[in-house]
C-alpha cells in the first residue's frame, strides 16, 4: 500500500552474486533488440521439468530505477551507452554508501544494499527500459472508450476527488490486489519473487499481495483446452503452462474485469498497470490506477534460464478493448537466494481507507462552512502523479537537481585599471 513506505526498509538484502549472472549481451547496435538466448541449459529436476527453484527478487531494478517506459533521453535505443551506464553505476554507488556500519547508539545499517554489484553482474541492467515493444519504449494509446473510462475512475491516486466510502479507493490502496501483470513488475517496495515446483506444477510466490499456482501441461492446445469458462475470473487470472525447448510459456486469462467508474466494488477491477510501477504517469498513457480491464485481457509469458543465476522473464500483455495494441516487456529475475522474505500483513489493521473517509468527510465539511477552499485537480497536491515521479541516473542529473553550474569567469578590469593610471 502506498501509505506504507516504511515497509521498505524490511525488504533490504544484500546480493550474493558469486558469478556474474548473465542475462544478454548488449549488441554493437544499440537500437536492437536480439531474442533471449537459449544456449544455456538449467538442471533438471528428478521428474524431467528444468529446475527454476530458487528466490528471484527485483529489487535491483526498482533501486536502481531502470523505468517501465523508456526515457525519451534514450531515443530509439533499446540500451545504454558506456557512459550512460556509468552514470548509473555511480548512483548504486552511492545507494550502497547509504548502509553505513551501526554507530554505538544504533544508528546506520551495517553493509551493503549490493545494488553496483547488480548492476556490474547482470547483463540486462544496460537496458534502457523494461518496455520492449512498442518499439518506441511507450505503451500504446488507450481506445477512446477505455479512456472515457479511465477519466471516470476514481481511486486514492485521483487529483480532485473526495473519500466518501471504499468505492473512493482502488483494489492495491484496499490491500485486496496490486493487479496483474502489475504484480509481475517492481513496486517501491516488498519486490521478493520465490519459484518452487513440483510434479506438473510451478508455484510463483510474490512478496506482496500474490501468490500463483501454475499447472504445466503437455503441450499449448492441451493449456488452451483447460481455460476456465468465461464467468469464472480471479485476482491473478487462470495461469496454464507448457514448455517450448527450454522456455516455461505461461498463458493467463480470465482477470477479473470491470473499470473504477462503477460505485459497484463487486465490478471493480485491478489497473494493469499499478502507479508504483515505476511507469511514466501522464495523462495519454493513464496513471492514477483506472486502467479498465476487459474479460478479453490476456498474457503470455515467457521465462527462460539465460545462466546459473537468471531468468529472463518477457510478458506480452492485450487487451484490445483497452489498449490499441499489445504491449511487451523484457526484464531480469537475478538469483538471490539469501533474500529474505517479511510478512505483507496488509488487510490486517488497514486503518488507511477509514482514516482517509473521515478526514476527507471533515474537509467537505469545512469546504461546505466556507471555512476552507474546496479541493480540485489543480490544487491537489495529487496531481504530482500525473507527472513522472521516477528518474533514471543514466539520463544524467534530475533537472533542479544536480549540482550547481561553475561562477561565471570573473571580469578583466585589468585594462581599465591601466586606463585610470
Amino acid at each position: 500500500m502506498f501509505r506504507r513506505l516504511a515497509m521498505a526498509c524490511a525488504a533490504v538484502s544484500t546480493l550474493a552474486l558469486a558469478t556474474p549472472a548473465l542475462a544478454q549481451q548488449r549488441p554493437a547496435d544499440l537500437s536492437t533488440l536480439p531474442p533471449v538466448p537459449t544456449d544455456y541449459t538449467p538442471d533438471r529436476l528428478p521428474w524431467g521439468d528444468y529446475d527454476f527453484t530458487g528466490t528471484w527478487p527485483i529489487e535491483p531494478i526498482n533501486n536502481g530505477h531502470i523505468l517501465f517506459q523508456r526515457p525519451e533521453q534514450y531515443g530509439d535505443r533499446y540500451w545504454v551507452t558506456d557512459e550512460e551506464f556509468e552514470r548509473r553505476l555511480a548512483a548504486a554507488r552511492g545507494n550502497d554508501g547509504n548502509f553505513a556500519e551501526a554507530t554505538e547508539s544504533g544508528i546506520g545499517t551495517a553493509g551493503t544494499e549490493g545494488l553496483a554489484e547488480w548492476f556490474e553482474n547482470t547483463d540486462w541492467a544496460k537496458s534502457t527500459a523494461m518496455l520492449v515493444s512498442p518499439a518506441d519504449g511507450q505503451l500504446p494509446p488507450l481506445t477512446p472508450q477505455a479512456m472515457a473510462l479511465f477519466e471516470q475512475g476514481r481511486s486514492g491516486w485521483v487529483p480532485g476527488q473526495s473519500y466518501n466510502w471504499v468505492s473512493d479507493f482502488d483494489s492495491w490502496d484496499r490491500c485486496v490486489s496490486r493487479g496483474f501483470p502489475a504484480s509481475m513488475y517492481p513496486f517501491r517496495y516488498n519486490n521478493g519473487i520465490r519459484v518452487f515446483q513440483s510434479p506438473g506444477y510451478i508455484t510463483i510466490v510474490l512478496e506482496m499481495l500474490g501468490t500463483r499456482v501454475i499447472r504445466i501441461y503437455g503441450s499449448e492446445a492441451e493449456a488452451h483446452a483447460a481455460r476456465w469458462a468465461p464467468a469464472v475470473e480471479a485476482w491473478m487470472g487462470d495461469s496454464r503452462a507448457w514448455w517450448e525447448g527450454k522456455t516455461l510459456v505461461i498463458e493467463t486469462t480470465n482477470i477479473v474485469s470491470g473499470d473504477a467508474a462503477t460505485r459497484d466494488t463487486a465490478h471493480r477491477s485491478a489497473s494493469p498497470l499499478n502507479m508504483a510501477t515505476q511507469f511514466t504517469g501522464t495523462l495519454t498513457v493513464p496513471a492514477f490506477n483506472t486502467v479498465p480491464m476487459s474479460n478479453q485481457a490476456m498474457t503470455v509469458e515467457r521465462l527462460t534460464m539465460t545462466g546459473p543465476n537468471t531468468i529472463i522473464h518477457e510478458l506480452t500483455y492485450s487487451d484490445p478493448q483497452v489498449y490499441t495494441q499489445p504491449w511487451t516487456t523484457r526484464l531480469a529475475w537475478v538469483r538471490d537466494d539469501s533474500y529474505q522474505f517479511f510478512e505483507y500483513a496488509c488487510h490486517e489493521g488497514n486503518y488507511m481507507p477509514r482514516d482517509y473517509i473521515s478526514a476527507s468527510r471533515a474537509q467537505q465539511a469545512r469546504v461546505a462552512a466556507g471555512e476552507e477552499e474546496a479541493v480540485t485537480a489543480e490544487n491537489d497536491d495529487r496531481s504530482r502523479f500525473a507527472r513522472p515521479f521516477d528518474w533514471d541516473p543514466g539520463v544524467g542529473p534530475r533537472p533542479g537537481f544536480g549540482p550547481p553550474p561553475p561562477p561565471p569567469p570573473a571580469e578583466d578590469d585589468s585594462a581599465d585599471d591601466s586606463a585610470g593610471n
